[in-house]
């Protein structure tokens, strides 16, 4: 029974964070983490296993998320804003 516990308290910890990254890579990693434990405690496993991997697969996921949606420029690995294509100063998107 506390298992069952800890899944609810980890998913009410990821409500509260507010970050003021460009992405969501910490609350995806957070929800991972969640979403982990969770089911590690309904399927017997080892939490931590599974609470890692999930904050893992949460926080690349979120790292590609855009909070803003605006034109935040070049990140520190000189990754380009995808708003920012197209824009006065930067190249048109080479999707297109």
């Amino acid at each position: 029974m506390k298992k069952l516990l800890i899944a609810p308290a980890l998913a009410a910890s990821t409500l509260t964070l507010g970050a003021c990254a460009e992405n969501y890579a910490a609350e995806g990693g957070l929800a991972g983490a969640a979403a982990g434990a969770g089911l590690a405690a309904i399927t017997g496993e080892d939490i931590t296993t599974y609470a890692l991997a999930g904050a893992a697969a949460g926080g690349l996921a979120g790292y590609f998320v855009d909070k803003n949606d605006d034109c935040d420029g070049y990140y520190r690995d000189e990754y380009l804003d995808d708003d920012c294509f197209g824009r006065r100063g930067y190249p048109d998107d080479p999707r297109y």
